[in-house]
Order: C-alpha cells, then sequence, then structure tokens
C-alpha cells in the first residue's frame, strides 16, 4: 500500500523525495542529476550533431552528407617526377594519402634512403642501421607487391611460386641476380616432351629424375631413363646440366636437391604417385605458367634495391 503523507525529510535542505511512502518507511528519492553530468550529456549531443556535419555521415536521398572537413595530401606524377598538391572531401582514403606523404617527406626517411641508394650491397648488409631500416621498408614493400603470389612471409605456394625462404634459386639468389628479376621480370620455360617421347619413355625419365634426389632406388627404368636424359632423344642435360644441377642462366631447376618448385613430389606417398606427378610435369612443360612481372615500370630503382636487399635475407638466398 502506498501512503501519500508528506515526509518530514521534506524540509528545507533535507534528502527530497517524491513524497510517497510504502509500508510506512519506504520512500523513493526524487534527487536531481548532478549538473556536471547534465552538461556532459549536452555537449555530447552538441558533438554528435557538429560530428554529422563535418565527416560524412548520414544518406541524404541519392548521396550522402559530404561534410565539411578537408584533407591536403600530396601525390607525385610518375611521368614528371613531380609532386602535386591536392585536397579532398574528408573520406579514409585521402587521409591515407596524407600520412604516406607525411610519411615519404620525414627528413631521417629520406635522409636513409640516400644513403641506401649509393651504398653497395655489401655496405647495406655490414650496416645495422641501414639493415633495419630494409627490414622495415622492405617489409611494408613486399606486403604491398610480393605477398599475393610469394605469400607474407616469402614461403610460396607449391606448383605455382617459388619459395623465397629457402637455398632453392633457379636464376640466382645473389643480391645482383634478385635485382635483376626484379627489373626485367623472369619466364619460365620447359618443352613439352608429351609429342616426343612415348609414354614408357616418359615413365623412364620420371623414375630417373626421381633417383637424382634419392626419391627412388635406381633400376633397369631409370636406366633407360638416365640414358634419354643424357642423350639426344631428352636432352635434357642441355638445361639441367649433366650432372643434373641446373644452370641459373636458363632459369632450370636443379633435380639432385629436395626442393621441387613446381612438380609437388613430396606431397605424394607412393612411388607411383611421385612417377605420375613428373610424368605429367614432362608431357606437358612449362609455357606462359611461371611468369614473374617486371617491376622497373612499377616501383622506383632504390624500392627495388631495398627489395631485393629485403628478399635476400629472408632465407637462405647465395
Amino acid at each position: 500500500m502506498s501512503d501519500n503523507t508528506l515526509n518530514t525529510q521534506q524540509q528545507s535542505g533535507a534528502v527530497q523525495t517524491t513524497g510517497h511512502a510504502w509500508d510506512s518507511d519506504l520512500q523513493e528519492y526524487n534527487n536531481p542529476l548532478p549538473r556536471w553530468w547534465l552538461w556532459c550529456f549536452y555537449g555530447t549531443a552538441i558533438f554528435s550533431v557538429l560530428y554529422w556535419f563535418f565527416y560524412p555521415s548520414w544518406p541524404v536521398g541519392n548521396s550522402w552528407i559530404k561534410g565539411f572537413g578537408t584533407v591536403s595530401y600530396t601525390i607525385t606524377d610518375k611521368a614528371t617526377g613531380k609532386a602535386q598538391e591536392r585536397e579532398s572531401r574528408w573520406n579514409t582514403r585521402a587521409l591515407l594519402l596524407e600520412d604516406l606523404g607525411d610519411a615519404a617527406n620525414d627528413p631521417q626517411r629520406k635522409a636513409m634512403l640516400a644513403k641506401v641508394q649509393t651504398a653497395s650491397y655489401d655496405q647495406i648488409i655490414k650496416d645495422p642501421k641501414m639493415m633495419a631500416f630494409v627490414r622495415s621498408v622492405g617489409k611494408g614493400l613486399f606486403g604491398d607487391n610480393c605477398a599475393a603470389c610469394h605469400g607474407s612471409g616469402g614461403g610460396g605456394v607449391a606448383g605455382l611460386y617459388p619459395n623465397l625462404t629457402d637455398d632453392d634459386w633457379l636464376w640466382g639468389g645473389g643480391m645482383d641476380k634478385i635485382q635483376e628479376t626484379l627489373v626485367n621480370g623472369r619466364k619460365g620455360f620447359m618443352p613439352a616432351f608429351g609429342a616426343v617421347l612415348k609414354p614408357e619413355q616418359l615413365d623412364d625419365v620420371a623414375e630417373y629424375v626421381l633417383t637424382l634426389s634419392d626419391e627412388a632406388k635406381s633400376s633397369e627404368a631409370s636406366e633407360r631413363g638416365k640414358a634419354i636424359f643424357q642423350g639426344q632423344v631428352g636432352g635434357c642435360y642441355y638445361c639441367h646440366g649433366a650432372d643434373a644441377k641446373g644452370v641459373q642462366s636458363q632459369g632450370a631447376a636443379n633435380l639432385t636437391d629436395k626442393i621441387w618448385a613446381i612438380a609437388n613430389v613430396p606431397a605424394q606417398k607412393t612411388l607411383q604417385d611421385k612417377k605420375a606427378v613428373l610424368t605429367a610435369f614432362i608431357t606437358n612443360g612449362v609455357n606462359n605458367t611461371r611468369i614473374m612481372p617486371a617491376w622497373k615500370d612499377r616501383l622506383s630503382p632504390t624500392d627495388i634495391k631495398l627489395l631485393a636487399v629485403y628478399v635476400h635475407q629472408l632465407g637462405g638466398a647465395k
């Protein structure tokens, strides 16, 4: 039951109540909100309205409130190399361009870039500060331009894109060779032998190739495959060398190690499966499937140099 009797606490200066009482002594306070809390609430309401008009916000018809906020940023014309100042309505893309421009114009960064640009590869790898700079900037360059194929850590994809963290380099793993690869690109090629060799000959060559890396034991079939590999019929030694260790000038793979960049032999469990993978590869060859684009028209010489050093330090480059 409620009682409308006014409580004695409603005297001047006492704690105010609504004037209702339950069970004689249970009362409801009627204190106003603290003034500081009310001002904070009013402030957030005013701030939200201003925010809606300063930044892009509510949809209006087929468009939206663009906002009054602007962002100034600098872009460099690739053709002339001249920097141009531009201003845009506030948006995250313009904000990113502003941040990138600020980073590019940082005096310390410019000084270090100039130092790397004039230094030799030996000087760079022996200077801890330059190497720290290379790892920092190179990681960003690699992530933006190379990671899509080679992976964020450079591990590659078996059968598609080379692993840059091992010591298997078709075209050479020295920094000068890596730079050459970045500048001009590469185009892997291996002729298809399906129309040249009979099915049993293809099978024999595949078995011989497996013996080179101890994936299979020597047999009569592998001996026949060796004769084809080293002879005029197959002529595989022209590119892979008489010792089958590859020729870097041709981009031909070393067949004596256990690294398989294209034919995913390690994933196969039985000898027959391994032979099947290699036989299919030898039959079809490689043409227009192993292409590394040239970056000379996309990246500056300094960026390519930074990438060459960064890729070199990822793993087993020589």
